[in-house]
């Protein structure tokens, strides 16, 4: 390509880019997507400020950071790495503040991330409104800009200066970063837009476009066909300057006499394809979804650009009006009708779709102007930060009103995974594998566990305690406990809800008991003829050969006790003998007497036959001399 082409070309694009600039500045503005700064221990600062959220990085949407504010100090731009760490005396995550200027945004983020901080604050170098901290252009896009995985913002100038003012006073400064009402939250759907190219040889933005729309097409399915969200998809296009519409370069990048443009892909007029292929297919896209639609299928139009893309690619040269009917015919959508949507490209005549594009893509009421792509649109307000699944859905299920997020927003899909570098700042346990950090879709934060219907309770960044009836249960409530020879003493009891206390024969602070020596310190066994031993978490006491001793009165006594108690259980063995006897005796004469009785008034009925009467008054009578005469 010649460099008088390589000139008109150039020449075009900007001439493009100025008319869509002029068009804007007279109808729309650029809107500079916030969150709030909260300074939490200064009354004089304690306002919420307004921070502009950067293009890059990940902010937290949904969520906020509480983190305690270090200044890189005068003159340190951040353009070169600190080669240090900062750290603040808070427990709380450090928040570096960098002062604006020397070099690019990017870098300073970058060298700031490095230092092994959780966000960064930019201070505006002039006085003037908040602007958005932009990502450098696709030939200057440094390869670390991906690895930027903290979020950052820029602040206006004057708060800047109190923030540095207090900081040099030797303040602690701690600061509440929210992002909470970012995304706004008119209803319980959430409508998103996603602004994008079918151009796949611009190079980095082109290949970060198509990366994500394959990552997050499933996610985008089951949030669509749940109800749970709206989604239209976007394609940016330009229109060209009147004076160069009979030229070689709009009829070669624009379809409908000029009216509908898009950049050469190679900016190579005379060679492979063009700009007017690339806004023919973007047309295309959008008929799809349009038609998709209709049959109440619009989530369709992921597996269509995504099967586009795999077998009509540019870079193997078969991106063509063919190839993409073919993937229409495969997915079971009406070709007349998506022919019927796209028109005529030559005709002298406005494509209602593409109109629509042009309206929307220069901002409506309070949304700003799409100037570059990829770019993502959440209820009206411009996605800050990278174009990666888990970031892009934790500020989709933002848009919902809470409590009422589908169950996707609420699984381990989209855990940022906060905790797992340096715990997110939050206490742990790590004998028990027991953090503070809770990982949401919301952002990190740091809150006492419940760990098996155990309570802790602290403050998340410092300190946790198990709290309750069950509290022995989780690491022995963080209180001290020892196993010796098969015996375990702990300092944690169940019947008190909190604290440690050691047990009887130890001494120390709960944490860290220690034996106590009783022998020694004459606590225990001072009686005469005594003999101490001290035993782990007690002691033994001998008495001498012929005394016990008595733990309770720390005293012996004589054995003789035990001799009483032989006589007088043999004098009770002897009584109730002899009692048992006497009972034997009584019952044996009793018996003998009854027989005899029986025994005579037989023998009288046989040989003195009287009346009854007589004979039951003789029988009683013998009976009595009987017993008289044997006794």
């Amino acid at each position: 390509m010649s460099q008088r082409n390589k000139g008109a070309a150039l020449a075009l694009i900007l001439a493009l880019t100025m008319v869509v600039i002029n068009v804007v500045s007279g109808s729309a503005r650029f809107f500079v997507e916030k969150n709030s700064l909260t300074v939490l221990n200064s009354w004089k600062m304690g306002a919420k400020h307004d921070a502009a959220i950067a293009n890059f990085g990940l902010p937290i949407y949904g969520g906020f950071m509480i983190g305690s504010v270090v200044y890189a100090g005068q003159d340190a731009y951040g353009c070169d790495s600190f080669n240090k760490t900062f750290n603040s005396k808070s427990p709380y995550p450090t928040i570096l503040l960098i002062d604006r200027g020397v070099c690019s945004f990017v870098l300073k983020i970058w060298n700031g991330k490095q230092s092994g901080v959780a966000a960064v604050l930019i201070v505006d170098n002039i006085v003037e409104p908040l602007i958005t901290m932009d990502s450098p252009s696709q030939d200057e896009d440094p390869d670390f800009i991906d690895k930027i995985n903290i979020p950052s913002a820029l602040i206006l100038r004057s708060f800047g200066d109190n923030l540095k003012k207090a900081l040099e006073r030797g303040e602690e400064v701690i600061v509440k970063i929210d992002w909470s009402e970012s995304i706004p939250t008119p209803d319980e759907r959430v409508e998103y837009e996603l602004w994008a190219n079918t151009n796949d040889k611009c190079g980095v933005h082109c290949d970060k476009q198509i990366d994500f729309i394959k990552s997050f097409k499933g996610t985008a399915q089951i949030l669509e066909k749940g109800g749970y969200t709206l989604f239209r998809p976007h394609y940016i296009s330009w229109f060209c300057p009147k004076e160069l519409l009979l030229s070689k370069h709009c009829k070669t990048q624009c379809i409908n006499q000029g009216r509908y443009c898009a950049p050469d892909p190679k900016q190579d007029f005379e060679d492979g394809y063009n700009g007017k292929d690339v806004v023919y297919e973007n047309l295309r896209q959008l008929c799809v979804h349009r038609v998709a639609k209709e049959k109440n299928t619009s989530w369709v139009w992921w597996d269509y650009v995504m099967d586009f893309n795999i077998r009509c690619s540019m870079k193997e040269k078969k991106y063509s009006r063919e190839c993409a009917e073919t993937v229409v015919e495969s997915l079971g959508l009406s070709l007349e009708k998506i022919k019927k949507c796209i028109g005529d490209p030559d005709a002298d005549v406005e494509n209602e779709v593409l109109k629509a594009e042009q309206a929307f893509q220069l901002g409506q009421e309070n949304r700003g102007v799409v100037t570059i792509f990829p770019t993502m649109i959440i209820n009206n307000a411009q996605y800050r930060g990278k174009l990666e699944k888990t970031a892009v859905l934790k500020a989709i299920c933002s848009g919902f009103k809470e409590r009422t997020e589908p169950s996707i927003c609420l699984n381990a899909d989209i855990e940022t995974n906060e905790c797992l570098e340096a715990n997110g700042g939050c206490w742990q346990d790590k004998r028990s594998n027991v953090t503070a950090c809770k990982d949401t879709y919301r952002g990190r934060v740091c809150e006492c566990p419940v760990v098996n219907g155990v309570q802790y309770k602290g403050d998340g960044y410092t300190f946790c305690k198990p709290y309750g009836p069950a509290r022995c249960s989780m690491n022995n409530g963080g209180c001290w406990s020892e196993t010796r020879e098969g015996l375990t003493f702990s300092a944690c009891s169940n019947s008190e809800t909190s604290g440690c206390r050691c047990p009887l024969g130890f001494h120390g602070d709960g944490l860290k008991c220690e034996d106590i020596d009783e022998c020694k310190e004459r606590l225990a066994c001072q009686c005469d003829d005594c003999k101490c031993k001290n035993t782990w978490g007690g002691y033994e006491c001998k008495c001498s050969k012929n005394s016990l001793y008595m733990k309770e009165q720390d005293t012996c006594i004589e054995r003789r006790s035990g001799s009483r108690s032989r006589w007088l259980f043999t004098i009770v063995g002897l009584i109730a003998f002899a009692g048992i006897s006497l009972a034997a005796c009584i019952f044996y004469k009793y018996h003998l007497q009854s027989y005899m009785d029986s025994e005579i008034k037989y023998i009288m009925s046989q040989y003195i036959p009287l009346d009854s009467h007589n004979i039951n008054e003789d029988s009683k009578q013998m009976t009595t001399l009987v017993v008289l005469n044997e006794d």
